[in-house]
């Protein structure tokens, strides 16, 4: 018996130690800094600190990426707090309603946002452990989140490629390859876009998944740790200006406690930093902003040196900075941040209420009107927010309009949508619906104008009173039955809800034709890219009229039956002037010189909005492609295209349009084509500024600069709604406006441009800048030869979010031909 216990000890005392739990060094094999760890690691070693530490830690996957990997939440606290975890958060969220009594500091930290930002998720492995050990004392009062990698798929794009070609030992001069990534560096996602300009739009998977859970909570901090240039000291809060003037004085004053509080830390290690310069608290769909605009004291930490650092490279002041060098500072900011959150617990969740309940606007409803496909999308990216939002009752309105840029009066009927500041999420509604954010400084980080009602391209009024509304439903055609003997069925063409139905049908086999002309018949009128799907067209698919009516249910398109092709007024169904659209195959160039973001913005555009098939040529080896497999190319937005359209390839793509194909060409790839003989676009001069010849300070250059600079500012364009491109839009369209290339009008096909209106409706333009904006080409068409050459000088695809300007890529596909 004695030796049976004996034996039980044993193995008890080999279990017990067994499930120690080990710091990320000794679990993972290595020196934690000394490799780069791949996402499967860390999430074993998530696993790992949740299995050992069941009543401190629980670890939740709250979705996959694009590329299939997890995406993972840790929260932890101490035992008492997580076995009263939910209690613990509903009352939390009961301070929105300004009657809580909650105690605990909730912080969520978010690492790895850009995957070659790579420290940050080393780190979080290394501050998971020191929290759970040398610092738990952190925990008594705070509950702590922590989203070890928010972009895995871009972490291991960085990690795999510097395991390719970093040398052994690694080398820490910075001409070695491992310390320059390739063109598809693993800053962004699968479709290589930035999630950390994606908080607000929601266009990825990521961020979709990770706002339902953000949502649940809606911390008091919220911290994105990020890294900056190879030479830059660690930035921390307080932010730069300008900040967004719904920040409240607290939240300021907030970031100034745990800034002085970093520095304390810095200081006794005599590391560099800097605060208040460069990361400014304006744009709102940032991982500071946005937590900042629901509550949060949010906050971004950039560490030096990035993709282009590798386990060690050497700076240009001949230090060598390291990964565990790099580790050391987020680990001292993370753990510092938990610990100021523990101090000040009672002062966050005072503070917090106060956010909630303390809070007054210029405009408290904003009413919205027209398109309805606009509205209904909007008002899915509006749950996604938890925002709500309403029918109008009929109510007389007044107030600022977007349109006419004055005060005006309106009807809030039954079709449009009112959206009021009075709810929970009423600061963000101001931010994201407000005329024009104010700036309190014209130097900023990122674009300074996003308002929505331009963005979806809808009629808005800014009311200060409180407009009633009822429930608003979303349009449902469940019910629309279809007839196989009836002639044909007509459905509109406004809006990408259209463009996605049309794509759908398209890789059917259904035959669909589009009106040149706007037309009128059996009492209805119809405008001009109205589509028309006949009986005749489609007499040898069995199956047609199940498969029509399945794909309108899908999205929710109403189709209007008629019983004939002859037409009240315009062009009978059998005219010239009612075409068949045949399915554009379609290519799009990759690769150096083409912008990653904009590249993404187009793969993402075809693949996962449109859903429609999207070939890549890469850069590498397009010229050796016969193109004539193809009727569409497109061009991405990118510098340094003129190194590879040299003068036989730039023939070569003219005589591709003029045998028929579409070349549609964005951003500054059209600068490789202005002023040459095969391509009529022409590149427009810039106007001195006539404070030329003056001396100006050096210390006022960067101001200077910016006079000819465009922060992201929104314009309004005139249109010419007869042109192919432009169906579906009136005669006024609203860009959003990033650089200040400009080019003339086209001798003909000038379809979307500005004329002397040159001052932004919303956002910053430079005084010099909108001077050059005068009689410029925004979107137009070069006819050539059978085909077409579509110039996009702005882009209508940015960010996936500026949903008014789908239609026209849309319409660049399927209409011009």
């Amino acid at each position: 018996m004695k030796q049976i216990l004996l034996t039980f000890s044993f193995f008890w005392v080999i279990l017990v130690f067994s499930q120690e739990l080990k710091s990320p060094s000794e679990f993972l094999g290595y020196e934690l800094g000394t490799e780069f760890t791949p996402h499967y690691r860390v999430e074993d070693y998530y696993q790992h600190v949740a299995s050992t530490r069941p009543e401190q830690v629980q670890l939740q996957t709250y979705g996959h990426t694009y590329e299939g990997r997890p995406l993972l939440l840790a929260y932890l606290s101490t035992a008492a707090n997580m076995k009263n975890l939910e209690q613990i958060r509903e009352e939390h969220l009961k301070s929105l309603e300004g009657n809580s009594d909650a105690e605990k500091a909730i912080v969520w930290l978010s690492y790895n946002v850009h995957g070659n930002e790579s420290v940050s998720t080393e780190a979080s492995m290394q501050t998971i452990y020191e929290l759970l050990t040398s610092k738990s004392s952190y925990l008594d009062k705070t509950i702590v989140i922590m989203d070890p990698a928010i972009n895995p798929d871009g972490r291991d794009r960085y990690v795999n490629w510097y395991k390719q070609y970093r040398n052994r030992p690694n080398q820490v001069d910075p001409n070695s390859v491992e310390h320059h990534e390739g063109w598809w560096s693993g800053r962004s996602n699968h479709y290589m876009f930035d999630l950390n300009r994606d908080w607000a739009w929601l266009t990825q998977v990521e961020s979709q998944q990770r706002l339902k859970k953000y949502n649940q909570w809606l911390p008091h901090i919220h911290v994105d740790f990020h890294e900056q240039g190879v030479n830059e000291p660690y930035y921390f809060a307080p932010a730069a200006e300008p900040y967004h003037e719904v920040i409240t004085d607290f939240q300021r004053d907030f970031q100034e406690t745990i800034g002085k509080n970093h520095a304390r830390y810095f200081d006794a290690n005599g590391w560099f930093y800097f605060t208040k310069e460069v990361f400014d608290l304006l744009y709102p769909s940032y991982g500071d902003t946005y937590p900042t605009y629901n509550g949060a004291i949010g906050m971004t930490y950039e560490q030096g040196g990035s993709g282009r650092a590798g386990l060690g490279i050497i700076t240009r002041e001949g230090d060598t900075l390291t990964l565990q060098d790099r580790i050391a500072h987020h680990l001292t900011t993370g753990l510092s941040t938990v610990e100021v959150a523990s101090k000040n617990a009672g002062l966050l969740n005072e503070s917090f209420v106060k956010y909630y309940k303390d809070r007054s606007y210029k405009y408290n409803s904003y009413v919205l009107s027209g398109n309805r496909d606009q509205l209904d999308a909007l008002a899915d990216l509006l749950d996604q927010h938890q925002i709500k939002y309403g029918a109008g009752t009929g109510t007389n309105i007044s107030g600022y309009n977007y349109r006419q840029q004055k005060n005006g009066s309106s009807k809030a009927d039954a079709s449009s949508m009112v959206i009021s500041t009075d709810q929970t999420k009423g600061n963000l509604v101001k931010v994201l619906f407000e005329p024009n954010a104010k700036l309190s400084d014209s130097l900023t980080y990122d674009i300074t104008a996003w308002s929505l009602p331009y963005a979806y391209g809808l009629e808005t009024v800014a009311s200060e009173r409180l407009v009633s509304s009822a429930a608003y439903k979303k349009q449902d055609t469940s019910g629309n039955s279809l007839d196989k003997a009836t002639y044909a069925y007509v459905s509109d063409w406004n809006s990408m809800k259209d463009a996605r139905f049309l794509a759908s049908l398209l890789q059917q086999g259904i035959k669909v034709r589009y009106s040149q002309k706007p037309f009128r018949m059996e009492g209805k009128s119809y405008e001009r890219g109205s589509l028309i799907i006949t009986r005749a067209d489609n007499a040898n698919q069995p199956d047609f009229i199940k498969r029509l009516g399945d794909t309108a249910r899908q999205f929710s398109k109403e189709l209007v039956a008629v019983s004939t092709g002859f037409v009240d007024a315009g062009k009978d169904f059998g005219s010239s002037s009612v075409e068949l659209i045949l399915p554009p195959k379609v290519a799009v160039l990759g690769g150096e010189p083409t912008s990653t973001l904009r590249f993404g913005e187009i793969w993402h555009f075809f693949e996962q909005q449109l859903e429609y098939p999207l070939t890549v040529l890469h850069a590498d080896y397009w010229n050796r492609v016969n193109l004539d497999e193809y009727d569409v190319l497109v061009l991405p937005d990118g510098r340094g295209y003129k190194s590879i359209l040299d003068d036989k390839l730039r023939e070569r793509l003219s005589s591709w349009v003029s045998q028929g194909g579409n070349l549609i060409v964005m951003g500054n790839a059209i600068s490789a084509l202005s002023d040459t003989p095969e391509f009529s676009v022409k590149a427009r001069k810039m106007e001195g500024d006539s404070t030329g010849n003056s001396v100006k300070p050096y210390g006022e250059g960067e101001r200077e600069y910016i006079k000819n600079a465009i922060t992201g500012a929104i314009f309004k364009t005139k249109v010419d709604p007869t042109h192919p491109l432009a169906y579906g839009y009136g005669d006024t369209y609203y860009t959003l406006k990033l650089g200040n290339d400009r080019f003339e009008y086209l001798d003909g096909g000038t379809v979307v441009y500005m004329k002397d209106e040159t001052k932004p409706i919303a956002g910053f333009a430079g005084s010099q800048a909108q001077k050059n904006r005068e009689n410029t080409l925004i979107f137009g068409v070069q006819e050539k030869g059978r085909g077409n050459v579509i110039y996009l000088a702005d882009n209508p695809l940015f960010r996936g979010f500026w949903e008014n300007g789908k239609l026209f890529f849309a319409n660049a596909l399927f209409m011009v031909n």
